[in-house]
């Protein structure tokens, strides 16, 4: 993403890690951890939405760790359908907490990534969350809390609007739409990179 992002392999539960990391250039005002698509897919830490999501975090000052789920580049292990994502996650934020600090974390996902955010959410207890595509018609996403930023194509061919509206109904929970934006966000990802420099300060 950046000349100065740097890779690493940590230790997971499931072998080692892939995790691209970026730092801000002053001293850090938070942790962000971001979660690719589904790896079945062709999801990874280089998909397109995830590196927007880590350059807005960054620019806001925050440590930016993106990590290739199990089975994903050079993450080890075989993907465990939600299960075991998550523990990688956790590991990831756990790794990321000694290295850098006791920093406000961030939690932000992209589509299965999202989803997998929403679980790793009611293990910790994020700061902010910004979910972008949540995949909420392929797994089951738990509510999140309040003040969660949710940003929604109006055209998304992989999960319709109508049902992350229907998920975010019971909760009273406000979806940001882009007009004309498809799943992968094509043609928006400045429109998104916009919506998270004015509503989404750590």
């Amino acid at each position: 993403m950046r000349a100065a992002t740097r890779r690493e392999l940590l230790a997971g539960p499931a072998g080692r890690i892939e995790c691209a990391i970026d730092v801000p250039a002053e001293p850090a005002r938070g942790l962000a951890l971001i979660a690719h698509p589904h790896p079945l897919f062709g999801g990874t830490l280089d998909n397109k939405v995830v590196q927007t999501l880590a350059r807005a975090l960054l620019e806001q000052g925050c440590v930016a760790l993106r990590p290739n789920f199990r089975g994903v580049g050079a993450s080890e292990g075989s993907h465990d359908q939600g299960r075991g994502e998550v523990d990688d996650l956790a590991a990831t934020l756990a790794w990321g907490q000694r290295e850098f600090g006791p920093l406000p974390l961030a939690l932000a996902g992209f589509s299965f990534g999202a989803a997998m955010q929403a679980r790793l959410g009611q293990r910790t207890a994020p700061q902010r969350m910004l979910l972008v595509g949540v995949a909420v018609n392929s797994f089951e996403v738990p509510p999140v809390p309040e003040g969660t930023l949710v940003v929604h194509g109006e055209r998304d061919e992989t999960v319709p609007l109508a049902s992350v509206l229907d998920w975010a109904r019971p909760q009273e929970l406000p979806v940001i739409v882009v007009p004309g934006a498809v799943h992968f966000f094509h043609g928006k990802l400045q429109v998104l990179r916009g919506i998270m420099r004015h509503n989404w300060c750590t």
